[in-house]
């Protein structure tokens, strides 16, 4: 039994090797020139210049919230294609539901003006 999951210990194996040896490579061999601006904190995009617990624009929510919306969309999608001979008219109709789901969120975002950048 224990045979049968050697090929996911070794994917994993193998996939921590790539993800890693880049990262070490460019550590030892890569050149290292300090710059404060290189080296300034970046995560919203703007220099961190309040507290923060600062209001954020309703849009910033709204971009993540059309990304969790696609990304959920692309997760169950691929899953349900491929079995969906087997899943019936059933499948079809609770995938419908789902899509008319996240159609509604991506309507709503649509309407509150998060796809429009200034």
């Amino acid at each position: 039994m224990l045979e049968d999951y050697l090929h996911i210990l070794i994917f994993l194996v193998v996939a921590i090797l790539i993800g890693l040896a880049p990262r070490v490579l460019g550590m030892l061999l890569g050149p290292r020139r300090p710059d404060p601006e290189k080296d300034s904190p970046y995560e919203c995009g703007f220099e961190a210049f309040e507290s923060a617990r600062m209001k954020f624009d309703v849009r910033y929510y709204l971009v993540a919230i059309l990304f969790i919306l696609f990304d959920l969309e692309i997760a169950f999608l691929f899953p349900w294609a491929v079995v969906l001979e087997e899943l019936g008219t059933g499948g079809l109709l609770a995938m419908s539901v789902f899509l008319g789901i996240l159609v509604v969120g991506f309507i709503y975002e649509w309407r509150k003006g998060a796809l429009e950048w200034e």
